[in-house]
């Protein structure tokens, strides 16, 4: 059991035992300053793309150079970051098993919501998020038809070529995304793969203003999928249902342009919520 301590906290005194400002680092809300700095560190080396000197981690977290020091020594070790041979810090190998964890808890969280997607549609639903500039599959409830999508959870694919990929995409700002897919030409899965950078930038600038996106057997002939931003998320997700062709484009005439994609979205703001 949980007990919190209502104790108020003592005033430091000096030796002479005059009054002194507190300096510990527990705030009135609770937090612990040093904890929430140690993490707004690791966020803007992870902003950095994993790699970046103390001047930059400096002029990126809005930290004091000291501080910066002596939180860095402590992650480093601990393994949380590491130091590379030009001096500059990255990401370390412990975060990944929390990281692997954290995403298998991701889809049991997503579960009740994804099995809600997939018993209004009866189709397979998915939940992905984008890591490493990949696609990677975090949850799925499976439809129960005898044909139907199946994916492996923890599965990863290029997204350019997926729903779910190109929802993650269209989150991200458009240099970044640029930068993600590089000069191109992207590899062709099918012959309905985008296989152009500027053809894809314009097909996600369309996703942001319509607010879903479709993949028309791009990845799997035959195979057709409408995917969605999940809003709120700590880091870029989607949420989309996948099936046969001919299902999907049944579902999207059966649910029109009001029906499915507003469904796909209000599932995936009350998702975001509880992330």
């Amino acid at each position: 059991m949980i007990a919190w301590d209502s104790t108020p906290p003592r005033t430091p005194r000096t030796a002479k035992g005059t009054l002194v400002a507190s300096t510990s680092t527990e705030r009135t809300t609770g937090s612990v300053q040093s904890v929430e700095r140690a993490f707004q560190l690791l966020e803007a080396l992870a902003d950095s793309g994993g790699v970046a000197t103390l001047s930059e981690l400096s002029a990126n977290s809005g930290l004091p150079m000291p501080t910066i020091h002596r939180l860095v020594r402590t992650l480093v070790a601990q393994g949380y970051v590491r130091q590379d041979t030009a001096r500059r810090y990255t990401l370390g190998p412990r975060l990944i098993r929390l990281g692997e964890t954290a995403g298998r808890l991701l889809g049991s969280w997503a579960r009740p919501y994804l099995a809600e997607l997939m018993e209004a549609t009866g189709e397979t639903a998915n939940l992905a998020v984008l890591e490493g500039g990949e696609v990677v599959y975090v949850g799925q409830v499976q439809s129960r038809r005898s044909m139907r999508m199946f994916t492996e959870v923890g599965r990863r694919v290029q997204p350019h070529c997926t729903g779910v990929g190109k929802a993650l995409l269209a989150q991200l700002p458009e240099d970044e995304a640029r930068a993600l897919l590089g000069p191109g030409p992207l590899q062709a899965h099918t012959p309905h793969t985008v296989t152009t950078p500027a053809a894809l930038l314009a097909q996600l600038g369309t996703a942001r203003e319509l607010g879903y996106v479709v993949d028309d057997q791009e990845q799997e002939i035959g195979v057709r999928c409408i995917a969605v931003a999940v809003p709120g998320a700590p880091t870029p997700t989607a949420l989309s249902v996948s099936g046969p062709e001919a299902r999907i484009q049944a579902l999207e005439a059966q649910s029109g342009a009001a029906g499915l994609v507003p469904l796909m979205q209000a599932i995936a703001a009350r998702l975001g919520e509880v992330l």
